[in-house]
């Protein structure tokens, strides 16, 4: 098998992260991006060193017998956000089982017996996310602006996702009122090659329990074009606060960034609506979360992972040991939640304005126990 040259062959497995394995009739193996077991494809060799070959898919040919006849999403298939939403929802928990038993298996004692109790499904399916960052750009090379995620297998395409399932309704609204708003105004948005153009990125978070929306439009410094910067995003602000939402924005945010990375990076932020944060409850607690704060993504599966955690720690609140240490603690989610089922709990943590937000929710949720450290 040589580089360049166009193969068919049936994936075998696919492996942690999303790397199908392809066997030839001949066969010779290649790990491809994006592929379920079972699938018949067409791909082209695109590396091929020390005898390990990766390639690129350019056709499906059969179906893998675990599909479903139609992915729930719309956008599933270009969109690069979604892996395996063209599967049933047991069979996804499955192969993602599978996976980590995988990744684990040389981490356990030698015997192995009893190690792996299984895996705990998302208590929603659709419709869970709580964050959401949307890039500007175009479908195509000089095509009309859009705004969503990344096409599959490109850097530089971008899906307007407007029909996406893992978001809620308000996630959708926000995105199109966006992109058509822009649209109207014509403004540019920055290019990769060039870096020129204002429009970067939008961030949208909202809380699953208090139902409260965070807003963060990312643009350069560089000129928006037709009108003046603070008119344009008055305009902007004014268009968010007239939709009719499922959830209430408690905050619009504008946020600067010239560098050249193709990444969200604050180098100057001026709230333009409300506040700079939002609020979410988790196992009857509260959290500050703002537009840079690392939360999980989904709440209730959160939940679900925490309270696992907690089951597993017991209460050890009158034993010598009982200390919990929260490594790369953050704003200290993790360590509060297990406060409860420890006599101590200590986190730890790089950024000084996590470890600040992480002694408030502490305070806010009346828990005396915690530690956080910078």
């Amino acid at each position: 098998m040589k580089k360049g040259e166009i193969r068919e062959g049936i994936i075998k497995k696919a492996e942690f992260p999303n790397k199908g394995m392809v066997e030839t009739e001949e066969g010779e193996k290649v790990i491809v991006k994006n592929g379920i077991p079972g699938q018949r494809v067409r791909f082209r060799v695109q590396k091929k060193r020390k005898g390990k070959c990766e390639g690129q898919i350019l056709e499906l040919l059969e179906k893998s017998p675990l599909e479903q006849a139609e992915a729930a999403c719309v956008h599933f298939g270009a969109c690069g956000g979604c892996t395996y939403q063209n599967l049933a929802y047991p069979q996804q928990l499955h192969l993602k089982e599978e996976q980590i038993k995988e990744l684990l298996t040389g981490a356990v004692i030698a015997d192995g017996s009893g190690w792996f109790e299984g895996i705990k499904a998302s208590p929603v399916q659709f419709e869970y996310r709580n964050k959401m960052e949307f890039s500007f750009g175009d479908a195509y090379k000089d095509g009309p602006l859009a705004l969503g995620m990344h096409k599959r297998g490109s850097f530089y395409d971008i899906v307007t996702v407007d029909q996406c399932r893992i978001t809620d309704d308000d996630y959708n609204r926000i995105l199109k009122e966006t992109l058509d708003y822009f649209s109207r105004e014509e403004v540019s948005y920055f290019k990769k090659n060039s870096h020129i153009g204002y429009l970067r990125h939008l961030l949208v978070r909202k809380a699953a329990k208090t139902g409260e929306i965070l807003v963060g439009l990312v643009t350069t410094t560089q000129s928006c074009g037709r009108k003046e910067e603070a008119v344009l995003l008055d305009g902007f602000r004014d268009l968010l606060l007239g939709l009719k939402l499922q959830g209430k924005i408690a905050g619009i945010v504008h946020i600067k960034n010239d560098r050249v990375a193709d990444a969200v990076i604050n180098e100057g932020t001026q709230t333009l609506y409300g506040k700079d944060y939002i609020h979410e409850e988790l196992l009857g607690l509260r959290f500050k979360i703002s537009v840079f704060s690392f939360f999980q993504t989904n709440s209730l599966g959160a939940e679900v992972l925490y309270e696992t955690v907690r089951d597993y720690i017991g209460s050890t609140q009158s034993g010598a040991d009982g200390v919990v240490y929260d490594l790369y603690s953050g704003t200290g989610t993790i360590a509060q939640m297990m406060a409860p089922a420890a006599r101590r709990v200590i986190g730890v943590e790089i950024v000084e304005e996590a470890v600040l937000a992480a002694r408030e929710n502490a305070r806010r949720n009346g828990l005396n126990n915690c530690t956080f450290l910078a």
